[in-house]
């Protein structure tokens, strides 16, 4: 089982570890802070060993990186693994974003049912099924999102059932959400966010959310 330090601490960005495991491209780390895509969060980009990463998956409790052909690690080797910061910072700050539009959905619009989401670094999007517009409600759902960011409340994220790898995110005083990404320490790292609806088809809707001050 790879150790996820990612969990540990969402903010570092270098760790010396070992190789596990090496099978052509694929490789297999002792520990990591390469997060790979998972829940909609996209994975992080960076290197191991100054080789970079092409691709971060999952493998049941495992992370698999595949590097380029001749990346030449063996296992057993040391490496530095290291990620590229600016990336992984706006992915957590509109994962949380993301996750508290959804909780302020599901409490204002009677029957949503999240259907899919995704977060990419220049936006996130939460797709869902509702039988009506968000539009009416979207301009209240965006106020109080703001709200709980600019109170800059504490976030805490730990598991909630270790062995099975099951985390949860949770703001005080307003909802605890199953949740295996990386977040945040202060809901006030968010800063100012927009929304924007679109429409998929009847039945279905999608709100995208843009952090505004970059």
């Amino acid at each position: 089982m790879t150790r996820k330090q990612f969990w540990s601490d969402p903010y570092q960005t270098e760790l010396l570890t070992r190789v596990r495991r090496v099978e052509g491209e694929r490789v297999w780390l002792d520990a990591t802070i390469f997060y790979a895509f998972s829940g909609g969060q996209e994975s992080d980009s960076g290197s191991i060993g100054g080789r970079p990463v092409c691709a971060a998956e999952r493998q049941g409790r495992d992370i698999v990186y595949t590097l380029a052909p001749d990346h030449g690690l063996q296992a057993g080797a040391e490496v530095a693994v290291k990620i590229d910061w600016p990336r992984r910072y706006r992915l957590m700050r509109l994962h949380f974003a993301a996750e508290l539009v959804l909780e302020l959905i599901c409490r204002q619009a009677a029957g949503a049912e999240k259907i899919g989401a995704h977060i990419a670094e220049d936006k996130a999007r939460i797709d869902f099924a509702l039988d009506q517009a968000i539009t009416a409600l979207l301009p209240a759902i965006a106020a109080e999102a703001q709200r709980l960011i600019d109170a800059d409340l504490p976030i805490a994220s730990a598991f909630s059932d270790e062995a099975a790898e099951r985390r949860y995110w949770e703001l005080p005083g307003f909802a605890r959400v199953p949740c295996g990404g990386t977040h945040l320490k202060r809901s006030g790292e968010v800063g100012r966010i927009a929304l924007k609806r679109r429409n998929l088809g009847k039945g279905k809707e999608r709100v995208e959310i843009y952090l505004l001050d970059e």
